[in-house]
């Protein structure tokens, strides 16, 4: 993305977005023209749509894998439990999506994880449960700053939005109120009309 303008906050690459108070002190210091200044921030509308899909496929596959996870933390626990009982268990196992098979799992100290790229490896209880652990708080964490980066984004669009209409009257186009959305910015509250 194009860089941002200075003393506006930027998050993780994704530049920040100045309300234009002044649509005139706006034109006069950045040396645009109307039209080049519309074109500009419709511009940076297109690439914050663009980062918005990416942050997007980036959210759902993080939610995908929680569930997967935590589904392994508690067969972990639970074959940590029936441990020492000297009793086999009978269960069902996923072998592809949909496809299922019954399977004998004999009393033993460790389990094997898939890491993915045809990678698996044996692991005791402890530290199976360990490294489920990480990996599940890790995905929490990540899903977290995503979450956070598509506010920031969703602020930044709205902001720039904003800006696009309030050219509109320079270039002799009526904005028709057809919505008012309220946001919130650095504890001001702004009005977008488009």
């Amino acid at each position: 993305m194009a860089s941002s303008t200075p003393g506006v906050p930027e998050r993780r690459g994704i530049p920040g977005a100045e309300f234009v108070e002044d649509v005139q002190t706006y034109l006069t210091q950045s040396g645009l023209n109307v039209n080049s200044a519309l074109a500009f921030l419709l511009e940076r509308l297109q690439q914050y749509k663009l980062v918005e899909m990416r942050l997007l496929a980036q959210q759902r596959n993080i939610q995908a894998k929680i569930p997967d996870i935590e589904k392994c933390l508690d067969m972990v626990a639970t074959l940590q439990t029936e441990k020492g009982t000297g009793e086999a268990r009978i269960t069902d196992f996923e072998v592809s999506e949909g496809i299922y098979y019954c399977a004998r799992i004999e009393d033993n100290d460790s389990v094997c994880l898939w890491l993915g790229a045809n990678v698996m490896l044996e692991y005791s209880y402890e530290e199976a449960t360990a490294l489920l652990q990480k990996n599940l708080d890790n995905a929490k964490a990540s899903l977290e700053v995503v979450d956070a980066d598509l506010q920031f984004l969703r602020d930044q669009a709205t902001i720039t939005q904003g800006n696009a209409i309030l050219l509109g009257p320079l270039m002799g186009l009526s904005c028709n109120i057809c919505f008012a959305r309220e946001f919130l910015v650095d504890g001001n509250v702004f009005f977008f009309f488009s």
